[in-house]
């Protein structure tokens, strides 16, 4: 298995815990926890590994930023940590909350980091799986449809054709893909035959374009939610030092 799919099949656990992770608020919920030593331990690492990714976005758009962090490390190193500390705060987060969710700001917070994470997600790995997937198919496509004419013209030559086949090519594999062509013997039938896959071929590449398009689009959502949750987790953290700092006066 290449280290990519490894990588992403590793992620996809990870994120399919997170978020079964955050269903256990409908099993356990523990109202004392984010604020006792340890939950307020575990808030404390995850907001710091969710500051982390914040140095992979410096690198990638500020000149001067990717230049000092170069030079140690490489942008694919530095996206590696974007991903898994995003990942692991994420976890630790959910473990802090303690599964309380009492207060809009929590709340808010809490949708808005499995919000970006799955963006995130969308953006690196199913962006790239899909744009692979359009690839392969077109050129599998065009070999399809090089074997539909050379079966089209066997078919024409063909005493034993049938006079109920469609004219043209391209009009049995839109028969085909309607479900509107009979079935057919011998040199007509591997027309139909063959019309089928370019149908089912041509269906799942419009497909995978549709699903790119959206994915491509997942990218500004996870900068625009990314803005939002680093704004409401400053506030999250104000509020846990101002309510700390009332409670020791």
């Amino acid at each position: 298995m290449k280290g990519k799919e490894r990588e992403g099949i590793v992620l996809t656990g990870v994120l399919s815990v997170l978020l079964l992770a955050w269903l256990g608020f409908f099993f356990h919920r523990s109202p004392r926890f984010p604020g006792s030593g340890l939950g307020a331990a575990f808030g404390i690492a995850a907001a710091l590994l969710m500051l982390v990714p914040l140095v992979y976005s410096a690198a990638k758009r500020i000149p001067w930023v990717r230049g000092w962090m170069t030079p140690y490390l490489g942008m694919k190193t530095l996206l590696d940590l974007h991903v898994y500390a995003g990942l692991l705060g994420a976890l630790l987060a959910i473990i802090h909350t303690g599964h309380r969710f009492d207060s809009w700001l929590g709340i808010a917070l809490t949708a808005l980091m499995l919000l970006v994470i799955v963006s995130g997600f969308a953006v690196r790995y199913l962006l790239a799986y899909v744009a692979l997937e359009i690839k392969e198919k077109k050129v599998l496509l065009q070999t399809a449809r090089g074997d539909l004419d050379h079966a089209w013209g066997v078919r024409e030559a063909s005493s034993t054709a049938t006079s109920a086949m469609p004219q043209a090519p391209a009009l049995a594999a839109g028969l085909t893909s309607l479900g509107l062509a009979a079935r057919q013997d011998g040199a007509a039938g591997e027309v139909m035959r063959i019309a089928e896959s370019v149908a089912d071929l041509e269906y799942s590449v419009r497909l995978h374009e549709f699903f790119k398009v959206w994915f491509g689009r997942s990218l500004k959502w996870h900068i625009a939610l990314s803005i939002g949750f680093y704004v409401v987790l400053a506030m999250h953290i104000g509020a846990g030092v101002q309510y700390g700092l009332r409670w020791l006066s």
